[in-house]
């Protein structure tokens, strides 16, 4: 067969917030950008983003980035990385105003100022009253957000790649990378893209569970990628489930609902959340609501006729409220659920919503491979950012609001960065075609048909698996055989055939490819979740209550050969302001 190739001076694999914003950094200093997605860039994940996005700009209450920052470490249950929170607290203010100039289209104060809601976990004064500090464009931030950077990426000209699949990265003997193999799935031809740098921008994994808030693209190919290509993951054990999806569905209720002013009941029309979190009750952090919630469903508290979720309730706010700040709520509400919050309580029930670890990178986007007591490697020609990326700013528990902003800050770093590394490696370096057969191999594998085992029913066993025994509460027990249930899944995918009658626009070749990738993203957080010996932010073990500084205040790692586990440190001291130490996490 022969190869089609295309030359760029940068590769950016995956069009949401982080792959665009960094796409207009570069095509605005005149590089040539190539953008690939596996779905029309509008479509990619940004777009189902709601509540909104962080930054400590003062236009409802009193704030200041320093708050952001302690709100961010105490949120990451103190596992995320100080000066790397400072650097997303500090650069949060800029990214807002940046994005506003850009064209996003925020909801406005009477005065004119961009509005901002309370969320959970968020406080003035360093743990004092709630603080309002999530900018929103009504509950479609990530949407008009993702439109914005669109349109300004069609203005620069950059030059996109829709729906082309990514199914390797291409290095050489020296372990920088050359670019990516890439496929277009209408046709099943494909196509080798040369970069100088490359950045993986393919967002989150949310679908290697069975309830999920995350759309069907979401199977963590970046990361499946960094893994093959030598690179560890980092801190895959802490998964974060949003406390309201609805339930039985999996679809987001955005946390901004309880910024307005909805709250929790259960059975008994209580509002529970009091005894749980006392001073922020609906608003605390998301692994403690989460957690709230399924205590009271397996105490016997929960509503419907399984008694198998709780309600949200919102009625009080009424309509005109509802309709002006939360429109899109309502319609997903009255779409899945049946429901018309205007009238009665929404049922909701934790989904499995966000992963805190991914790619580890620096706060200037560059993949590091870290290495226990050594200096991190930084691999070269290679950039992570977004949700497929660990800086680490969320560690163990992401704030809400602060995944947009994630994607923003670190986006336009790592696009501000690669300019540079351009600058000093204007040269394309010699393609490796030893790797370029080992990344063909992966697709040619799937051309085989026949009899054998379906990729629905692998992948159906897999999720379940991931759900059973990853979920809200883990044991070793449970971990333990989930362990080897993922390890028999993946010795069956050799048996995985593809049907027939499947060669409509590739899709069940792209859907084995995912299954693949999916795995090995699930064998790391498995893993990663049996070693950790403690409960800290999302990662709870009834068997290990306590959070464990003396031993575990640091961050984990798995390399895909041989399965190891490793681990690093947790950077504790901030650019320039004083540590926080770590202490007990109440709300």
């Amino acid at each position: 067969m022969s190869l089609t190739k295309r030359r760029f001076d940068a590769l950016i694999i995956g069009a949401g917030g982080a792959g665009l914003n960094a796409a207009t950094q570069l095509a605005n200093a005149d590089a040539r950008v190539a953008v690939v997605s596996k779905v029309f860039p509008t479509r990619s994940h940004t777009v189902a983003a709601q509540g909104g996005v962080n930054a400590a700009l003062a236009n409802v209450l009193p704030d200041n980035w320093h708050w952001h920052m302690f709100d961010t470490v105490k949120g990451s249950d103190y596992l995320g990385d100080q000066d790397a929170i400072e650097f997303m607290c500090r650069e949060a203010i800029p990214t807002v105003y940046q994005l506003e100039h850009n064209g996003v289209p925020f909801s406005r104060l009477d005065n004119g100022k961009i509005y901002q809601r309370a969320f959970g976990g968020q406080s003035q004064n360093f743990g004092g009253a709630q603080a309002a500090r999530t900018c929103a464009a009504a509950d479609r931030t990530g949407h008009a957000i993702l439109h914005a950077l669109y349109q300004q990426n069609v203005r620069a000209r950059t030059h996109f790649f829709d729906e082309y699949f990514a199914i390797d990265l291409i290095r050489d003997d020296e372990g920088a990378i050359l670019g990516a193999l890439v496929l277009e799935i209408e046709t099943g031809e494909p196509l080798l893209i040369e970069a100088k740098a490359t950045l993986l921008a393919t967002g989150g994994c949310g679908q290697v569970f069975r309830t999920t808030s995350n759309a069907h693209i979401n199977t963590g190919d970046g990361m499946a990628m960094a893994l093959r290509a030598g690179v560890p993951l980092m801190d895959m054990e802490f998964f974060q489930f949003h406390p309201t999806g609805i339930a039985g569905k999996g679809m987001l209720i955005t946390e901004g609902v309880r910024g307005e002013g909805g709250y929790l009941i259960n059975k008994d029309g209580e509002r529970f959340m009091e005894r749980y979190a006392p001073n922020a009750k609906d608003l605390a952090s998301r692994d403690v609501v989460s957690r709230a919630i399924v205590t009271e469903v397996k105490e016997g508290r929960g509503v419907g006729p399984n008694g198998d979720h709780v309600l949200l309730k919102v009625d009080h706010l009424g309509e005109d409220i509802i309709s002006k700040r939360l429109p899109g709520i309502r319609e997903s509400s009255k779409i899945f659920a049946g429901v018309d919050p205007v009238v009665e309580p929404i049922p909701v029930f934790p989904t499995a919503h966000y992963v805190m670890g991914g790619i580890p990178t620096d706060r200037y986007g560059r993949v590091v491979t870290p290495i226990q007591n050594g200096p991190e490697e930084v691999v070269p020609g290679l950039y992570a950012a977004g949700e497929c990326a660990c800086v680490s700013v969320h560690g163990a528990n992401r704030l809400g609001g602060n995944s947009l902003l994630d994607i923003l800050v670190f986006g336009r770093a790592a696009g501000q960065d690669i300019i540079k590394y351009l600058k000093e490696n204007p040269n394309h370096r010699p393609m490796n075609e030893t790797g370029v057969e080992q990344a063909m191999s992966r697709l040619t594998r799937w051309e085989q048909k026949g009899e054998g085992l379906s990729v629905r029913e692998v992948r159906d066993e897999f999720r379940k698996a991931m759900e059973d025994h990853a979920g809200v509460f883990r044991t070793d027990e449970i971990m333990s055989e989930g362990v080897e249930k993922v390890k028999e899944i993946r010795k069956k995918l050799a048996d995985v055939r593809l049907t027939d009658h499947s060669d409509v626009f590739n899709t069940a070749r792209v859907e084995a490819l995912e299954l693949e990738n999916m795995v090995d993203i699930g064998m790391s957080i498995v893993l990663s979740a049996l070693e950790r010996k403690e409960s800290r932010g999302a990662h709870s073990r009834p068997d290990y209550t306590e959070r464990d500084d003396t031993n575990w205040l640091k961050h984990s790692l798995y390399f895909q050969e041989g399965d190891k586990i490793d681990f690093k440190p947790v950077h504790t001291k901030p650019l320039t302001v004083e540590t926080f130490p770590p202490k007990a996490r109440v709300y």
